[in-house]
């Protein structure tokens, strides 16, 4: 394999069955990045866990009160009303 986090030409250097070792890899946190003739093609990365709606619906207690009149006044104020 070619440096710590990529693999060239995947296909054509991996044979049977090593693909479960890069499948391991990534399992364990890697990040590998596919490239074909040198040039970056895809990234395999794990799947972050899927957060409970439970957690969600908390964490919204935390969040700020947003004043939507300022806010729209500061958008205005940024953008060009013409466009």
């Amino acid at each position: 394999m070619e440096g710590k986090d990529q693999l060239s030409d995947p296909l054509d250097r991996l044979g049977d069955g090593d693909g479960g070792e890069v499948i391991d890899r990534v399992a364990s946190g890697e990040r590998i990045t596919v490239t074909r003739s040198g040039k970056p093609v895809a990234e395999l990365r794990p799947l972050r866990p899927a957060i409970p709606a439970e957690v969600l619906i908390k964490r919204r207690e935390y969040l700020p009160v947003i004043d939507t009149r300022a806010l729209r006044a500061d958008v205005d104020a940024l953008l060009d009303g013409s466009l």
